[in-house]
């Protein structure tokens, strides 16, 4: 089965930026997103989900490169300096290209 080249970018961000994240994504063009419930840590320090204001979110975003990259730098520029955020992206395959 054929696939099609998508971008897959994943936000890695505290949970109290959900809402913007999703109203970021619609009008940046993305399609659709996963967002899910996460822990981790690094050298900076540890989020454990403990309390509320600990929480942290990923969110998955499958769309075009140029999607992604407007994305990417919109959050950077807007949340990067003032909340936990991480950002990655990937290449991927999709099966069905009419949904990203």
């Amino acid at each position: 089965m054929q696939t099609h080249p998508r971008s897959l970018l994943v936000i890695i961000a505290e949970a109290a930026l959900e809402r913007a994240l999703v109203r970021a994504a619609r009008e940046h063009g993305a399609q659709g997103w996963t967002i899910s419930d996460v822990r981790g840590g690094s050298e900076g320090g540890t989020r454990e989900a403990s309390w509320e204001a600990d929480r942290s979110i990923e969110m998955k975003v499958v769309c075009e490169d140029a999607v992604a990259q407007r994305l990417a730098e919109y959050l950077i520029a807007t949340y990067g300096e003032h909340y936990g955020l991480t950002l990655f992206v990937s290449e991927v395959g999709v099966f069905r290209p009419r949904k990203f």
